[in-house]
C-alpha cells in the first residue's frame, strides 16, 4: 500500500506543519492520512490556498509523488510558484475552480487520481485581505469573489436585489432566523445611499439582529450574512456537486476522496452524495423490485466525520465548525 497503509490512523502519520506565517492548513494530518498518500501516487488538491495540503501530500509521497493543484484565486496560484520551483515536475499549478477537476486532471494527463482533497473553507489570506470583501473584521470592498471569472460581486447582489429575494438568499444559504428583518434594513438604507463596504453592511446586519431583541451569540450578528452572500457570489452548492460527480469520473479504484466542509449546507452535500454513491439501490423503500439500476461507486471509509482535535480548535479557532468525510472509489 506504499508509505502509509489504508486505514492507518490520522495520528501516526508524520506530516511537517505548514510553514506560512499566519497559515494554519485546517485538520492537516488527518486530511493527508485520509488520502492514504504513497510514493509515485497521483493526487489532486481543489483548493491551494496558502498550500499546506499540497506541501503536505508531496512530502508524505516523496520521492516521485505528484500534486496537481488548483485554485480559482490568481492570488493563490501566485503564492504556490515558490514550492513548485523547489519541487519542480512532481507539482503541477493551475488557476481554475475546482467545479472542473476532471477536466483539470485529463487536460494534465493527470487521471487516473489516487486521491482528491477538497478544503472547502476560505484561505487565512483571503480573510485577511480587506480589499476581498469576505470578513466584516476590517472595512473593505464588497465583493467576495473567490476569482475574476464570476460575475457578480456582493455589492451587486446587496444593492440589486429586491428584499425579497435578499430574504430568501440569506436565509437559504445562511440559515439566518432573521433574514426578513435585515432584507428590510439592507434595502431602507440603500435607499439612503449604496452599500459599498463590509464594515457599512456588518453595521446594518448588527443593528436589524439587535433591534430584534437577539441575545449574544459566540459569532458575530453579521456572520451567516456574509455566508450566505459569499456563497451566493460564488455559486459554491452548485460548484461542489459538479465537483463530486466530477471526482468519481476520474478517481482510480481504491482512490480516495476526502472533503472538510465548515457548515451544515456544505456538508450535507457531501453526506448525502458519498452515502448515495455507497448504495447498491436508490429506489424508494416502497418499491418491491429495483428499477433504478443504480451500482456502489463508493466505500465510505468513516460512517461519521471526523472533527478537529481540541488543540487544533485551540490553535486556530477557525477550524471549529470544520468536518472531514472520506469515501474510496470501488473498482
Amino acid at each position: 500500500m506504499g508509505a502509509l497503509a489504508r486505514g492507518t490512523l490520522a495520528q501516526e502519520v508524520s506530516i511537517p506543519m505548514d510553514p506560512s506565517p499566519g497559515h494554519f492548513p485546517v485538520m492537516l494530518r488527518e486530511a493527508v492520512a485520509a488520502l492514504a498518500p504513497r510514493p509515485g501516487g497521483h493526487f489532486l488538491d481543489g483548493t491551494f490556498g496558502g498550500g499546506g495540503h499540497t506541501r503536505a501530500i508531496l512530502e508524505a509521497t516523496a520521492p516521485d509523488g505528484r500534486v496537481l493543484s488548483l485554485d480559482a484565486d490568481p492570488a493563490a496560484i501566485a503564492r504556490g510558484e515558490p514550492l513548485r520551483a523547489e519541487v519542480g515536475e512532481r507539482l503541477i499549478l493551475r488557476e481554475g475552480n475546482f467545479a472542473g477537476l476532471a477536466g483539470f486532471a485529463r487536460e494534465a494527463a493527470f487521471a487516473p487520481l489516487d486521491g482528491i482533497l477538497l478544503d472547502l473553507g476560505l484561505s487565512s489570506f483571503q480573510l485577511a485581505d480587506p480589499g476581498r470583501g469576505f470578513s466584516f473584521s476590517g472595512d473593505g470592498p464588497l465583493d467576495m469573489r473567490f476569482g475574476p471569472t464570476a460575475t457578480e460581486t456582493a455589492e451587486a447582489i446587496v444593492n440589486g436585489r429586491d428584499e425579497a429575494d435578499l430574504a430568501d438568499l440569506i436565509f437559504r444559504y445562511g440559515e439566518e432566523r432573521w433574514a426578513r428583518r435585515i432584507a428590510r434594513a439592507i434595502v431602507r438604507e440603500r435607499a439612503r445611499a449604496p452599500i459599498a463596504t463590509t464594515g457599512a453592511l456588518a453595521v446594518i446586519v448588527a443593528g436589524a439582529v439587535a433591534s430584534a431583541g437577539a441575545g449574544r451569540e459566540r459569532i458575530h450578528p453579521a456572520t451567516r450574512t456574509f455566508q450566505a452572500l459569499r456563497i451566493a457570489v460564488n455559486r459554491e452548492l452548485a460548484v461542489l456537486e459538479e465537483a463530486l460527480a466530477g471526482a468519481l469520473d476520474v478517481l482510480a479504484p481504491g482512490g480516495r476522496l476526502a472533503i472538510i466542509a465548515f457548515h451544515s449546507l456544505e456538508d450535507r452535500i457531501v453526506k448525502q452524495f458519498m452515502r448515495r454513491e455507497a448504495t447498491a439501490c436508490v429506489c424508494p423503500p416502497r418499491v418491491p423490485v429495483c428499477t433504478c439500476g443504480h451500482r456502489a461507486a463508493l466505500r465510505l471509509v468513516e460512517r461519521k466525520g471526523l472533527r478537529p482535535s481540541e488543540t487544533e480548535v485551540a490553535i486556530n479557532p477557525r477550524s471549529r465548525s470544520a468536518i472531514l468525510r472520506i469515501a474510496e472509489r470501488l473498482p
